[in-house]
């Protein structure tokens, strides 16, 4: 295998680039991006960029001269349009072609957009710097979808002194993710400091002075931001013969064709530890997916056994004083039951059901390693009714929990 090729120059592409060179491979490597920067860091976006704690350049993940001793065929700013997968070649927005032996797809998400012209997303260095530019006192800012990147962006906006609206079609914000209280929670944390959280809305488009509901009420702003989701980065990849179905779908190790491998938010493999496919976004899971994809690809090159991909994904957030931790695969879960600390307080420690085993866990306001530790259930595959106390709280309301609940391994 003397020529692999790396579509997508962020935190995936970057590391699977790094872990080819790191595991002594010398062949050529030809990393793609469709942005002119040099990779860089995107949950700062949402956070210390937009509030200018942080200029552009602290957000670079390497330096010039650590991708220069990487020694990479660096192709910043064309996308790659096609895949050949017969021929092993990938055709680049600037007419070029580069072939490969070894491909790892890596070329993320996009935002979901709005009809109308005007509004702000928030995905790429440009989108911050922008945003950025326009926010600051008595400005009003719409900000539409209020998962965990709107909820970061309506923060800083409001700590910028902008006169915040976050609207969100869902009765409860991320109730489908995180459960319906800590949803509550969540939202009381908006509310509290005067942010315009309306929930059960939907917004139609997006217009000159605003945004319109499902009804035709016009809600005013100087700026609006669409939060609203994302979309992989996968129609490059029509008629190439590749499996695509929200991401490029893959099996446990992260292989897509012979030779192919997938990784980052682009990337909807099977994860063995959970039983099922996820597609995660999520800075932590870009990071070691690249690496593992890489690995797996000169594993398989060399004749070696490629070793599945199995995380308990982790992911953080930033709101006001609040910060998020959480481990494991939270959606569609069948029971949450809070051990530790107080909801009301905004100072405690969920986990999470599905089946009969315990598959997440989410700390707000508690130390690192308390939910480290919480990990090391998910990871084992500990049994519910063997973990957590029975008198925990079935989270049905804000109240006080009861504290306890030490994780413990499955019984093999």
């Amino acid at each position: 295998m003397n020529r692999i090729l790396v579509v997508g120059a962020s935190a995936a592409g970057l590391a699977a680039a790094e872990t080819l060179r790191r595991e002594g491979y010398d062949g050529t490597i030809t990393l793609v991006g469709d942005e002119p920067h040099l990779p860089y860091d995107r949950p700062p976006l949402s956070k210390q960029l937009l509030s200018s704690e942080w200029d552009a350049g602290r957000l670079d993940l390497r330096t010039a001269g650590d991708l220069a001793a990487l020694g990479l065929d660096l192709r910043l700013g064309t996308e790659a349009i096609r895949l050949e997968l017969a021929e092993h070649t990938v055709h680049l927005a600037d007419g070029s072609e580069v072939s490969y032996d070894g491909l790892v797809i890596a070329t993320g998400v996009r935002p979901r957009r709005l009809p109308g012209e005007g509004a702000h997303v928030l995905r790429t260095l440009d989108d911050a710097l922008t945003l950025r530019e326009r926010l600051g006192p008595g400005r009003r800012l719409v900000v539409v979808g209020a998962g965990f990147l709107g909820a970061e962006a309506a923060a800083v906006a409001w700590r910028l002194g902008a006169r915040v609206t976050l609207l969100e079609p869902a009765p409860v914000p991320l109730a489908h993710a995180v459960g319906t209280e800590i949803g509550q929670v969540l939202s009381h944390a908006h509310r509290d400091r005067g942010v315009d959280l309306r929930c059960g809305v939907r917004v139609t488009e997006v217009t000159e002075d605003g945004v319109r509901l499902d009804g035709g009420e016009l809600v005013d702003a100087d700026e609006v931001l669409v939060a609203i989701g994302s979309l992989p980065n996968t129609e490059w990849l029509d008629g190439s013969g590749l499996t695509v179905g929200d991401g490029v779908v893959c099996d446990e190790y992260c292989e897509a064709a012979q030779n192919v491998y997938a990784a980052g938010d682009v990337a909807r493999w099977y994860n063995p530890l959970f039983g099922t496919s996820m597609r995660i976004e999520h800075r932590t899971n870009a990071a070691e997916q690249g690496m593992a994809a890489a690995r797996n690809l000169l594993r398989a090159s060399s004749g070696e056994a490629r070793k599945p991909f199995a995380p308990v994904p982790y992911f953080w957030s930033d709101q006001y004083d609040m910060k998020v931790q959480a481990y494991g695969f939270l959606r569609g879960h069948d029971e949450v039951a809070v051990v530790d600390g107080d909801l009301a307080e905004r100072r405690f420690l969920a986990v999470y059901r599905t089946g009969d085993r315990v598959s997440g866990v989410l700390a707000l306001g508690m130390p690192p390693r308390a939910v480290r530790q919480w990990r090391q259930a998910i990871a084992s595959g500990a049994e519910w009714h063997e973990t957590v106390p029975t008198e925990a709280s079935a989270s049905t309301e804000l109240k006080e929990s009861v504290h306890g609940g030490i994780p413990t391994r499955r019984a093999s």
